[in-house]
Formats: structure tokens, sequence, C-alpha cells
């Protein structure tokens, strides 16, 4: 009876252990276009018991990086590797509990001029001490493939080969990119993001809402004609194209940055202003300016995607054109759906009703939004 029970708790805790299993280092790469760069992560209590000793940032650590990091290009040359920052962070969990880890920031690069989509990375780190330890390298971005850190790709696990009491290194072979393919991923991103950005559309959206109408006594009157419709619609369209291309622009290349919370702030803000404002005129023939105005704050929400990328010159400058062309492309799409039925609409007495109820649905939505966003 005793050996029967002791059976099943040795069972009990081994379906444990595999349900919740010590958790393994990390190695994401970043491929650009003279090197890769790379983020290691270190589960802080496997690394100290490697070390014999408590972990702390610094020159000793950064050492045993580099002492355990050895890219190579297939024909056996060695790489540059280079620590850019090391600090601890909150990791995951484990059967034991939340684990700490420590996150090293590396750039490798080839010293002769070979390929940096094909290597071998040597890596023993944790693994040439603690011999149960695992790595799981994946590529985290690969421009030229179109993979922008969205999700990773899997290339392998660096581990100890019991038999022969070796750790042998893993082979990385990313198919060759192209600039044009990067291009086209950034034109997708583009319109994805407008896609999948329920705020921009909806203060461009309640921006236009009045546009059709002339203004008699301070109220929306009615319908102000074809010519003078589709006038003031182009206006705010391309005003609000030219300001957040602007600040697009400029935060992508980091010569303007802001905090990431009051921007995100100020985009509901816009949309309640705009709501406001088709319920009643606030700013009658001047939507262009505010549009203008109100578009440099939500490129600068745009920029920030792009600006993580990190990219040179030449790939980032076709990232923002790429981007913006998405943004645009995604605009005229909506654009294209909702005027022809929105000048249709405000050709008959019941446009105020719609006009009236879109407003309050859009200053319910900014409200939740900024409530939130705070």
């Amino acid at each position: 009876m005793r050996y029967y029970l002791l059976l099943l708790i040795c069972c009990v805790f081994t379906l444990d252990a595999r349900a919740h299993p010590m958790p393994n280092s990390i190695i994401l790469l970043d491929i650009k276009s003279n090197g890769v760069a790379a983020e290691v992560q270190l589960p802080i209590s496997e690394l100290e018991l490697a070390l014999g000793h408590k972990v702390v940032p610094g020159p000793a650590l950064q050492a045993y990086l580099l002492e355990h990091i050895h890219p190579q290009s297939l024909e056996g040359k060695p790489w540059r590797v280079t620590v850019k920052n090391l600090y601890i962070q909150p990791g995951g969990q484990t059967y034991t509990g939340p684990y700490n880890e420590v996150i090293g920031e590396l750039w490798m690069e080839p010293v002769e001029q070979t390929s940096v989509r094909n290597f071998s990375l040597h890596y023993d780190a944790i693994i040439a001490e603690v011999n149960s330890h695992k790595a799981l390298v994946s590529v985290r971005q690969d421009w030229e493939r179109g993979n922008y850190g969205e999700q990773t790709t899997e290339v392998g696990v660096i581990k100890l080969d019991v038999k022969s009491g070796t750790i042998a290194p893993l082979i990385v072979s990313e198919e060759q990119g192209s600039l044009w393919w990067g291009f086209r991923s950034m034109v997708a991103l583009g319109m994805q993001h407008i896609a999948a950005g329920t705020d921009h559309l909806l203060f461009l959206l309640v921006l236009l809402l009045p546009a059709p109408l002339v203004v008699r006594q301070q109220r929306w009157d009615g319908y102000g004609g074809i010519k003078y419709c589709l006038m003031r619609l182009i206006q705010i369209i391309t005003a609000f194209t030219i300001g957040h291309s602007i600040t697009l622009l400029l935060g992508a290349l980091g010569w303007l940055r802001l905090p990431g919370q009051p921007v995100e702030i100020l985009i509901p803000v816009s949309i309640l202003v705009s709501a406001v404002h088709a319920l009643r005129p606030l700013f009658p023939g001047r939507e262009s300016w505010v549009a203008a105005g109100f578009g440099l704050i939500h490129g600068m929400a745009f920029a920030g995607t792009l600006a993580n990328l990190q990219l040179d010159t030449t790939r980032m400058g076709l990232s923002i054109l790429g981007f913006n062309v998405g943004i645009e492309l995604m605009q005229l799409i909506v654009i294209l759906l909702v005027v022809p039925g929105l000048i249709w609409l405000s050709r008959i007495p019941t446009y105020k009703y719609v006009r009236v109820a879109g407003a309050i649905l859009a200053g319910i939505a900014a409200t939740v939004w900024l409530t939130e966003r705070i």
C-alpha cells in the first residue's frame, strides 16, 4: 500500500513539473542590413545557479556573456560582439512562482563582409554549467522579409547533447529578402494600422459629418450643393493627411519625441471636439485647419510604430513612405465607401438625426477612451 502511495505522489509531482517547467533562456534576433541585434533573456534563478553567486548587472556579467556568445560566418570567420545594455526585469511564471530575468541587448556584426542572414551561433551561457538548461532562439524582426516585429519566427533550440556531452552551434539561415518586400510590408502595416485604429477613423468621419452643410445663425443648416460639399471634403481630408504626414516623418526619424500617454489622450480629445462641432458649429469654415492641427497629434501616434524598428536611413525612408501610403490607401477606401452616402443623406431633412446620433455616439466613445487613457 505504501509503495502505491509513494508511486502516486511521484506521478503527481512529475506531472506538476511538466506543467510548470523551469524557465529557459530566450534569444530574439533582429536581422539588420549590417549586423544582427540580439536580445538575450536569462532567468536569474538559473543564471545564479550557473555562476554560483548573486547576479548584479555590470562588467562581470557583461564579460560572462561575451565569453559564452560567439557568432561566426558559415566559413568560420568570427563576428564582433558588443553588449549594449544589461538590466533586470520581471519574467514569467513557474511552479515555484514568478521569476526575474536579466536582459542583455547585444550587437553582433561580421568583421568581414559576409552574409548577416546566414551564420552559426555558438552559445552556451548557463547551459555549460546547468546541463538541463536550454536557449530558445527566434527571429523577431527581419524587415527585408516583411517581419517587422509583430510575431517571432522560431529558429531552433540550443542545448546539451547528453550522448556526446557537447553543445552544438545553431545554424541561422534566413531566406533572402529585398527592399521591395520590406516596402510592401510597410504599406500593409499602414493599412492595418488604420483598419484597426478605430479612433483615427472616427475622428476623420465625425469631422466629415457636417462638411456638406452650410452654417446659418450659428447652426448647421441645409445641403450646400455638390461643389461646396466636395471642396470641403477634399480640404478636410488633405489637411488631415498633411498634418499626420509631417509628424509621422519627424517622429519616425527621431527629430520630434513626445511622451506616449499625452498623445494617446489627445486623440480622444480630438474626437470629442469634432463630435461637439458636428452638433453645433465651433469652427465653421476652419475645419481644414482643425483637421491639420489634430492630424499632427495622430501622426505622432503613427510614428511610434516605425521609431521602434530602429532601421538604417534607407530602410527607414522606405518604411515612412510605405507606411504613409498604406494609411492613405485605407483612408481613401473608407472615404470612397462613406462619402457618397454622406452626400446623399445630407440632401434629405432626416440627415439632422443621422448627424446628431453619429456625433453623440462618437462623443460617448471618445469619453470612454479618454477615461481609460487618463
